[in-house]
């Protein structure tokens, strides 16, 4: 089984060299692989002189955008309907939807930039912006902006690791939870804000 899942993952990745800047692209905005693979293996192609480091990340932010896009579709012009009835063949998990609905009624906008650091909230935190009928471009900015640093440092970690970049999530470990911490501390920080303008004192 794994043999084949192996197998099965090598020619994903080697249909996504073929394509070249345009298979980075594919292959972030369908996301069959995780970002993650799809990053780093571009940061080995960038080790191998094949693309270059800036154009890769450049690839790797269009490709998050387009995904987030089409995520933010589906619950825009599709919803609850649509994902109760086809949600499971988008591997979209009931209960991850919710929760993601739920980050979203609570703290707005800025789950869209948090959201992209926390790992199953990454996928479908555009789904309740899409359902809340959020600013388009307010959305966009948000997803690029989370999108850069995401692409620069798997890329980069990709190409670092060389021949060894099979081993991504390994070596991506010590980087990925601090920024998972820090996206966590800036909710806590902006509910406290919105708080305490509740409350009618400043800070």
């Amino acid at each position: 089984m794994m043999d084949t899942l192996h197998e099965w993952l090598a020619q994903l990745l080697a249909w996504v060299e073929s394509l070249g800047y345009w298979g980075i692209i594919i292959g972030l905005a369908i996301e069959v692989i995780p970002s993650e693979i799809v990053l780093g293996y571009a940061g080995y192609l960038v080790y191998q002189d094949i693309i270059s480091f800036p154009v890769a990340v450049v690839c790797g932010t269009i490709g998050a955008i387009l995904q987030q896009w089409l995520l933010y579709a589906i619950g825009r012009y599709g919803g609850r309907p649509f994902l109760n009835r086809f949600g499971k063949y988008l591997h979209l998990k009931s209960k991850h939807i919710d929760l993601a609905e739920k980050w979203f009624e609570k703290y707005g906008p800025i789950i869209v930039f948090t959201g992209r650091f926390v790992p199953v909230m990454r996928q479908v935190v555009s789904i309740p912006a899409g359902m809340a009928r959020m600013n388009l471009w307010k959305f966009t900015w948000l997803t690029i902006l989370a999108s850069i640093p995401w692409s620069i440092l798997f890329v980069w970690l990709g190409s670092s690791l060389g021949e060894n970049w099979e081993k991504i999530d390994e070596k991506a470990a010590p980087y990925v939870q601090p920024v998972i911490l820090i996206a966590i501390a800036l909710l806590v920080v902006f509910f406290l804000v919105q708080y305490l303008r509740k409350r009618g004192k400043s800070i």
